[in-house]
């Protein structure tokens, strides 16, 4: 018989390769070695649990059904069941607030995780196809933007229950934004544009976008639509960020922005903008306002700056999608305005690349 904890042992004794293009053998050997973990689970014995200890996963992405967590007083099944961040991975230091937050985790499983503030998993949901951002709304649910041979946006319930999906019609979608209104912003890819759709599903406005990439996958991430109707969006392959009014005409850009993903304007005029390993401020003549680069926090390992939540009291929660650096650095952090780190998020064990944090305990 396997004896699993050899198994587990040798999962987490697998090292961070240093050759160039290893670490993505070493993933791929380790999603094996989970498969085979998750086996041996459910093939051994399980104690009988409570209703109160089961966790709802999706059924061919409508309805739900409910499976138990593997629970047992073996340290093994207690650590892939509820896969508790480590001491360390909090940054438990005195003074410093932990979070109850949700991400979105690129690979090797695209999906959503929700955490406690002791780092013990709430819910998880797998995404029907390639995502990378999402937003929770008040009631509770969860919108994504998905991309797959079906592409669109979907709003899940906490039972993973879709309650709305608009299924687009270009080649894919990974960028979206929901309106005041109720509306939502479909980022649209091979045609580039922004869709508003209706809660019907139906297309309010269509604003065809400017970028000079003909491959659809890189086109367009993050989009918003502005105060005064415009839209800003980030064209990953042209590194720029730019502003067009609604009938497309581009009337401010932002060029130069390395893996450009995420924009917004704020109440100053300022755009906030995450670029490669840097976030910045820019105004609208082009000048750097504010900037935290990689020289700020070397600890963090910043490599591609992703979804940013700002708080209401300045703060910026950022993702850090480390691909190339995976097993190693952090993977959301908490910035203040005088560039104090004051949380961290480096739990390499619960996930290995995350495209977007946001906290749940500050909405």
């Amino acid at each position: 018989m396997v004896n699993v904890h050899a198994v587990y042992t040798f999962y987490h004794w697998i090292p961070t390769p240093i050759l160039p293009g290893a670490h993505y053998m070493r993933r791929s050997l380790r999603a094996l070695l989970l498969f085979v973990l998750v086996f041996l689970l459910q093939t051994t014995p399980q104690p009988s649990v409570s209703s109160g200890q089961a966790l709802t996963s999706p059924a061919n992405g409508e309805g739900s059904i409910s499976t138990p967590h593997l629970i047992s007083p073996t340290p093994l099944r207690s650590i892939l069941a509820n896969r508790s961040a480590r001491k360390d991975t909090w940054g438990e230091e005195p003074n410093r607030k932990q979070h109850h937050f949700m991400f979105m985790e690129y690979s090797p499983v695209n999906r959503l995780v929700e955490l406690s503030a002791e780092g013990q998993i709430l819910w998880e949901h797998p995404m029907p196809g390639l995502a990378v951002m999402f937003e929770v709304l008040k009631n509770g649910d969860v919108m994504y933007a998905y991309g797959g041979s079906s592409t669109g946006v979907q709003e899940v319930d906490r039972d993973h229950k879709v309650v709305w999906n608009y299924r687009a019609k270009c080649e894919q979608v990974l960028g979206f934004s929901r309106l005041p209104n109720g509306d939502v912003l479909v980022g649209e890819q091979g045609p580039c544009r922004a869709v508003e759709v209706n809660r019907k599903g139906e297309e309010v406005h269509t604003t065809p976008l400017t970028t000079n990439e003909k491959p659809a996958h890189r086109q367009l991430r993050s989009l918003h639509k502005l105060m005064n109707g415009n839209i800003l969006s980030c064209h990953e392959a042209d590194a720029t960020v730019r502003e067009v009014d609604p009938g497309g005409k581009v009337v401010w850009e932002y060029p130069g922005c390395e893996n450009v993903f995420w924009a917004e304007r704020l109440k100053n005029t300022n755009t906030l903008i995450g670029t490669g390993s840097r976030i910045i401020e820019v105004t609208p003549d082009k000048k750097i306002a504010w900037q935290f680069t990689s020289a700020d926090a070397p600890e963090l390992m910043m490599t591609w700056m992703t979804g940013i939540q700002r708080l209401k009291n300045g703060n910026l929660v950022v993702a850090n999608f480390s691909r190339g650096h995976e097993g190693n650095g952090a993977h959301a952090f908490e910035v203040t305005r005088d560039k104090k780190v004051v949380w961290i998020f480096d739990n390499h064990e619960i996930a290995s690349l995350v495209t977007m944090v946001h906290y749940l305990d500050e909405m």
